[in-house]
């Protein structure tokens, strides 16, 4: 509704806007702080580098069971968010880490090239979870709705499976020193 409403009625956008709580900006401006974090070259652990993809898979679960929990589609959003999070997971896992990338064994620290993939990710991921608020306030019955409930679903779950797909890459820098993460090295 809120893509009609901006194609077609683009001066009801700052209403909308305006009733927006205000904490919902201040979450936008700590992500985008988190994402401009991730422009430029940087040293980080690999609790660091697995953060970022716990915090934005719990965020996006957040999404989904928010927006469609009460609905009684739990179980079948769950179920096709992990589908759609291990294949997605899985295809973007395969290759090298991002150019620029490599792990420093003497301090076992990753030296990361700036990316700004983790901003648009993180930005993707908030204008979703904020279409779907204003969508599902304005017609309740999209809650309901399979077809929404899957497709913005399968968008999270997207979203969610670069993420991690993009720290698996990394983490396999190191897989000679992480013998817990020898099955990555693959």
């Amino acid at each position: 509704m809120l893509i009609q409403i901006a194609t077609n009625h683009p001066e009801y956008l700052p209403m909308i806007v305006s009733r927006t709580p205000v904490w919902v900006w201040g979450l936008l401006a700590g992500l985008v702080a988190l994402g401009l974090s991730q422009v430029s070259s940087r040293s980080v652990s690999l609790t660091r580098i697995l953060a970022m993809p716990v915090i934005m898979t719990v965020l996006a679960l957040l999404g989904v069971v928010s927006a469609f929990g009460a609905a009684g589609q739990l179980v079948g959003v769950l179920a096709l968010w992990a589908l759609v999070v291990g294949a997605t997971t899985a295809v973007f896992s395969r290759g090298s880490a991002p150019a620029g990338s490599h792990y420093d064994r003497a301090t076992q620290r990753f030296h990361l090239a700036g990316s700004w993939v983790p901003l648009a990710l993180i930005l993707c991921i908030f204008l979703t979870k904020y279409i779907v608020g204003v969508d599902t306030s304005m017609e309740p019955t999209l809650t309901s709705n399979a077809t929404y409930a899957f497709s913005v679903t399968a968008l999270y779950a997207v979203f969610s499976g670069v993420f991690m797909a993009r720290a698996l890459r990394l983490v396999r820098l190191a897989a000679p020193e992480l013998g817990r993460f020898k099955a990555f090295a693959a």
